[in-house]
C-alpha cells in the first residue's frame, strides 16, 4: 500500500492499480491523517478541521468515514480484527504506515538526508520528480490543508535550490540555466535563486549574463522592496568579477567519490579526526551521515556500534559544532533506550561515553549537565568492569570533559590525565596518550606549576610526530606564550611586549586550522586581557577585537577602560553565571576585578564563593593557553569589596 498526496491525493496497491478512496471527504479524512506524521489527531479536530461549521451528526459521520476507509486500506481484513494502518487511538485516529509508503514522507526525509550530504542527491531527484501538483490538490481550500500545502511548498522550493547547489558544488550545473531562469521567474523574491542562476550561468562560461543576473536582483529588490542584496549576492559577484577561485567546484577526497555503507564510513571518518586538520571537519559531517544512515536500518546493535566507534580523543569544553553533538548525542540516547538496561554492557559503555564526550560542558543547560556527568560515571563503572583498556579512556575521556562542575578541580583532572597516560602507554594507544599528556599540561598550567607543563607539552610533541597529530603544537605553542605571559610580570623577564607577540603567534597558527572552531573564537582578546591586567593596565578597547563568547564577562572591562562606568555597571549586572568550562576561573575572576572596580559587594560576594575553591590556581591556567595571573589576587580583591557590603 503507498498513498500519494504530493498531486491530487490517491492510494495504490502494492502492484500500482489504484484504491477506490470513496468521496471528497473521505479522501480528506485520509489526506488529514497524512499531515499528522503518525501522529494521533483528535475526533474534535477533526471535526473541525472537516466542517466550517459542524452538522449536528458531525462524529457519526467521521466515524462513517472512517469505516469505509479501513475497508478500502485494508479489503482482506478478517471480521472483528483490529486495523493496522488506521487505527483508533485514545479520542481519535492515527494514520500507521512506513514513511517510505507516503510520498510526503519520502520527500521530506530526501531533503534532510541531502541537507547533510551531497551523496543523497539521486534520493533527493527521485523525491523531487513525485511531485505531481501541489500538494493536497483536490482538498478543499480548509485551514489545515493551506497550512500544509504552503509547508510543502517551501519545502519543494527548498529542494529543488539545493539540489541545483550541490549539482554546482559537484562541478556541474551549466544545464540548470533554463531551470533557474524560470525559477526566478516564478519566485523572484527568493535571494539564493538568484545566485544559483549567475552561478549556472559563469559554470556555462556566460559571465557577463551572470552580472546581468546579478544587477538585475540588486535593481528587482531596491526598487520593489527597499532592500540591498543580501552579502551572499554581494560576494558571488565580487567573486565573478575578480575570477575567484571560490567560483570552482568543491573537490572531495575523503571517499574518492565511492559509497560506503556507515561501518566503513565511521571507521574512515575516525582516522580521518585523528589526523585534524581540514580531514577532522569532514569525519565530522561523515560520522553523523553514518550514524544516520545506521539508524534508518533498524538495526540497534549496529547503529550503537557505529555511534560508539568513534572514539577520538577530546580535549575542549565547548564543542566545535554544537547541533553536530546534539545530534550524536541524541541518537546514543535514543540507541541506550532501545537497547535496554539488559543491553551488551559493551556496547552501553561506548554510547555512554559518547554522551559524556559530544555533551562538552560549554554547551549545556537545564538537567543536561547532571545527565551528561551520570552518563560518564556510568560508562566510567561498566569500562572498569568489562577489564577493557581502550573502552575505559574513552569512557575517562568523558570523565575528564564532565570534570568542570566548579572551579578549583585541577589537581582532579590531573589523576584522570595521569591514568589515561598510564593505560594508553601501557596498552599501545597513542592518540590517549597525547591527551593524557595534554590533560597534564592544562592541570600542571593550573596549579602554576610551569616546568611540569613544560615537560608534558615536549613530551606531547614528540607524540605527535608519530601520531600525526597536527594541533598538538599549536596548543603546545599556546602554552609557550602563556609561560611568557606569566614570566613578564616578573623582575627581569620578557616584556609584555613579547609575550603580546607570542600570543599573536599562536593565534596566527590556531586561525590556520580547521579543526577546533569551539576553541579558536574569542581566545586572543581574552589572552590580551590577562596580559593587561598582569601589568595592572586596563582592558584593550580595540574594536576589531573579537571577544567571542567571552564578551558578558570581558565587557564591564572593556567599558570601564572606555570611562562608562554607569555602562560597565549594567553589563555587570547582566552578566550570567560564567559556564562550567575551561575558562570559568577566568571569567569569574573578570567578574570580581569589575566588581572591586565598581565597588558591588553583592556581585563580588558571588565571585568569591566561587572562586574559593580554587584559590591556590592560577586564572585561565586550565586552559593551558593563557593566565591571568594568580586566581588568590582576585579573590582578595572581592572579599574585600564584599566585607563593604
Amino acid at each position: 500500500m503507498r498513498i500519494d498526496v504530493l498531486g491530487a491525493v490517491r492510494a495504490l496497491r502494492a502492484d500500482g492499480t489504484p484504491v477506490d478512496l470513496g468521496g471528497p471527504r473521505h479522501r480528506e479524512v485520509l489526506a488529514r491523517l497524512v499531515a499528522a506524521g503518525g501522529r494521533m489527531v483528535a475526533t474534535d479536530t477533526l471535526v473541525d478541521d472537516l466542517w466550517a461549521e459542524p452538522p449536528v451528526r458531525a462524529v457519526g459521520a467521521l466515524r462513517t468515514f472512517v469505516a469505509a476507509l479501513r475497508r478500502a486500506l485494508e479489503p482482506d481484513r478478517a471480521p472483528r480484527t483490529p486495523p493496522r494502518v488506521l487505527v483508533t487511538e485514545g479520542p481519535g485516529y492515527a494514520l500507521r504506515l512506513p514513511r517510505a509508503q507516503v510520498d510526503a514522507h519520502r520527500f521530506e526525509d530526501a531533503l534532510a538526508r541531502a541537507r547533510q550530504t551531497p551523496d543523497a542527491l539521486t534520493d533527493l531527484d527521485a523525491a523531487l520528480g513525485a511531485w505531481r501538483g501541489p500538494a493536497y490538490a483536490d482538498v478543499t481550500d480548509s485551514v489545515w490543508a493551506r497550512r500544509e500545502r504552503a509547508r510543502l511548498e517551501e519545502l519543494r522550493l527548498e529542494a529543488l535550490e539545493l539540489r541545483a547547489r550541490l549539482l554546482l558544488d559537484s562541478g556541474s550545473g551549466a544545464e540548470l540555466v533554463a531551470e533557474l531562469g524560470a525559477h526566478v521567474t516564478e519566485h523572484p523574491w527568493r535571494e539564493p535563486a538568484w545566485g544559483l542562476l549567475a552561478r549556472a550561468l559563469h559554470r556555462a562560461g556566460r559571465q557577463a549574463d551572470a552580472l546581468a543576473t546579478l544587477r538585475r536582483a540588486r535593481t528587482m529588490l531596491v526598487e520593489q522592496l527597499g532592500l540591498d542584496p543580501g552579502a551572499d549576492l554581494r560576494r558571488l559577484e565580487a567573486d565573478i568579477l575578480q575570477g575567484a577561485v571560490t567560483l570552482q567546484p568543491a573537490r572531495t577526497v575523503w571517499t574518492a567519490g565511492v559509497r560506503l555503507g556507515p561501518r566503513t564510513t565511521v571507521e574512515l571518518a575516525r582516522t580521518l579526526a585523528l589526523a585534524g586538520g581540514d580531514a577532522l571537519v569532514h569525519s565530522r559531517r561523515d560520522r553523523l551521515a553514518a550514524v544516520q544512515a545506521a539508524e534508518r536500518t533498524g538495526d540497534i546493535a549496529l547503529t550503537a556500534r557505529i555511534i560508539g566507534a568513534y572514539d577520538v580523543p577530546a580535549l575542549w569544553s565547548r564543542a566545535d559544532d554544537p547541533e553536530q553533538s546534539r545530534a550524536v548525542v541524541a541518537a546514543a540516547e535514543r540507541t541506550l533506550i532501545a537497547l535496554g538496561a539488559d543491553g551488551p554492557a559493551e556496547l552501553r559503555a561506548r554510547l555512554l561515553a559518547t554522551v559524556a564526550v559530544e555533551s562538552r560542558s560549554a554547551d549545556l543547560s537545564g538537567t543536561e549537565p547532571e545527565r551528561a556527568g551520570r552518563a560518564a560515571r556510568e560508562a566510567e563503572a561498566l569500562a572498569r568492569e568489562l577489564g577493557d583498556p581502550a573502552l575505559l579512556v574513552f569512557a575517562l575521556n568523558g570523565v575528564f570533559l564532565q570534570s568542570f562542575t566548579r572551579p578549583g578541580l585541577a589537581a582532579a583532572r590531573d589523576v584522570i590525565g595521569a591514568e589515561i597516560l598510564d593505560l594508553a602507554t601501557r596498552h599501545e594507544l597513542p592518540n590517549f596518550a597525547v591527551l593524557g599528556r595534554l590533560i597534564r599540561l592544562q592541570s600542571a598550567s593550573a596549579l602554576g606549576d610551569l616546568d611540569a607543563a613544560a615537560a608534558h607539552a615536549r613530551a606531547a610533541e614528540r607524540l605527535a610526530v608519530t601520531t600525526e597529530a597536527s594541533l598538538v603544537p599549536v596548543l603546545t605553542g599556546w602554552f609557550r606564550a602563556r609561560a611568557t605571559a606569566a614570566r613578564s610580570a616578573q623582575p627581569g623577564g620578557p616584556t609584555a611586549a613579547t609575550a603580546a607577540a607570542q600570543y599573536r603567534a599562536a593565534e596566527d597558527a590556531l586561525a590556520g586550522t580547521a579543526s577546533m572552531p569551539g576553541l579558536h573564537r574569542g581566545l586572543f582578546a581574552l589572552a590580551l586581557l590577562g596580559l593587561r591586567l598582569l601589568h595592572g593596565r586596563p582592558a584593550p578597547t580595540d574594536p576589531a577585537l573579537d571577544w567571542g563568547p567571552y564578551l558578558p564577562w570581558t565587557q564591564p572591562l572593556v567599558l570601564l577602560a572606555q570611562n562608562r562606568d554607569e555602562e560597565a555597571r549594567a553589563a555587570l549586572s547582566a552578566a550570567p553565571e560564567p559556564p562550567r568550562d575551561h575558562m570559568q576561573e577566568a571569567l569569574w575572576c573578570l567578574t570580581a576585578h569589575a566588581a572591586a572596580r565598581l565597588g558591588e559587594p553583592p556581585a563580588a560576594a558571588r565571585a568569591a564563593t566561587a572562586l574559593h575553591p580554587a584559590r591556590t590556581e592560577h586564572a585561565g591556567g586550565t586552559s593551558g593557553m593563557l593566565t591571568l595571573g594568580p586566581v588568590a589576587r582576585y579573590l582578595a580583591e572581592a572579599e574585600a569589596c564584599a566585607a563593604q557590603g
